[in-house]
């Protein structure tokens, strides 16, 4: 069965019950996963139960075709129904779906985490057409639909939003829902001990991704060069640039250079990915992002985020000098580059 945007959010939260698995794909990877892990925590709420919930990923069934019967069909030792997660599946996997939705075993539900896969791939079609499977596309957020999503984020955390900020903030995402996730969590923190969140909380958290010093900060960071960066972060401190708004929008940098990295280890095209990022990468600067985008692994790029995320906390918490913190985070994340 195919389930339709307008419906993705319920049906995640509530699958029905004789639904044996699931794909979750699309464009926005950040919303995958989100859907995804609404989908498993509607039948175990805490993901770490290891008796619960079995991890797997394409090129393990590839090895081990049996495994997923064995998974679905396995009872969990305290009781419960189990939930199995595949994730980073391809067309590579649709005939074995084929075969495991036709005579499934096990009460489990199957999550399947999908790429941005074409309307009549093998996969896609397999559960859409299976009537005891679901297909949920998910599609990156329109500027309604993020505005929702912006107002109902900060309005947890006991917030409103100014609408001219709003806008701003609107404009500054949508790429991704994680790293739209990621971004807001930042914001609220940041206007913590505020009531409404304005234009000032927005430019100071989001910063101004135009910025051609930045751009040049962010760029020789992600080529691993650094003379440039030295010589940008120098100009950088000149002008009276915040060292965290230097590591935010590095921090926002690298999590786009995720996002395109994730679609392409997903079968996607690193050309592609970069085209689709809201708000586009500068034209002068595509060539530079994508060689960056395919030089880093994902694993890379997930410690770059920690070693700024640390770098950040550093300059908020110690008396630590906040341009030496940030440029020693910096000059790291380049050296990981380099490596």
């Amino acid at each position: 069965m195919i389930v339709k945007p307008q419906d993705a959010e319920r049906f995640a939260q509530r699958p029905p019950s004789h639904i044996a698995a699931a794909l979750v794909f699309g464009p926005d990877q950040g919303l995958v996963r989100e859907r995804a892990e609404a989908l498993a925590k509607s039948i175990v709420p805490d993901l770490n139960d290891p008796f619960r919930v079995a991890e797997l990923d394409e090129s393990t069934l590839g090895a081990d075709p049996a495994r997923l019967w064995d998974e679905a069909a396995a009872i969990s030792m305290l009781g419960g129904r189990r939930v199995v997660r595949v994730r980073n599946a391809g067309n590579g996997a649709a005939k074995l779906f084929e075969r495991f939705l036709d005579a499934p075993t096990g009460d489990a539900l199957i999550v399947v985490e999908g790429g941005d896969l074409a309307k009549g791939s093998s996969l896609r079609r397999i559960f859409e057409e299976a009537e005891n499977a679901a297909a949920m596309a998910c599609y990156g957020d329109s500027a309604r639909d993020l505005g929702d999503v912006v107002r109902n984020a900060l309005k947890a955390d006991g917030l409103s939003i100014e609408p001219d900020a709003l806008g701003m903030a609107v404009s500054r995402l949508g790429s991704d829902r994680g790293i739209t996730r990621r971004e807001l969590e930042k914001l609220a923190l940041y206007a913590t001990g505020d009531k409404t969140v304005t234009t000032a909380h927005v430019l100071a958290v989001m910063g101004n991704e135009s910025e051609l010093r930045m751009d040049e900060a962010c760029d020789s960071v992600g080529e691993g060069d650094f003379v440039r960066l030295d010589q940008a972060l120098s100009r950088l401190w000149e002008a009276g640039m915040s060292p965290v708004a230097v590591l935010r929008l590095t921090l926002g940098h690298f999590q786009r250079l995720l996002q395109v990295r994730g679609e392409a280890d997903s079968g996607g095209d690193v050309g592609s990915a970069v085209r689709k990022l809201r708000p586009p990468v500068h034209f002068s600067r595509a060539r530079s992002f994508e060689a960056q985008a395919s030089r880093w692994a994902r694993s890379k790029l997930e410690e770059a985020l920690t070693l700024i995320y640390e770098a950040e906390v550093l300059t908020k918490t110690t008396a630590v000098p906040a341009e030496a913190a940030a440029g020693r985070a910096l000059l790291s994340v380049a050296a990981l580059a380099r490596r």
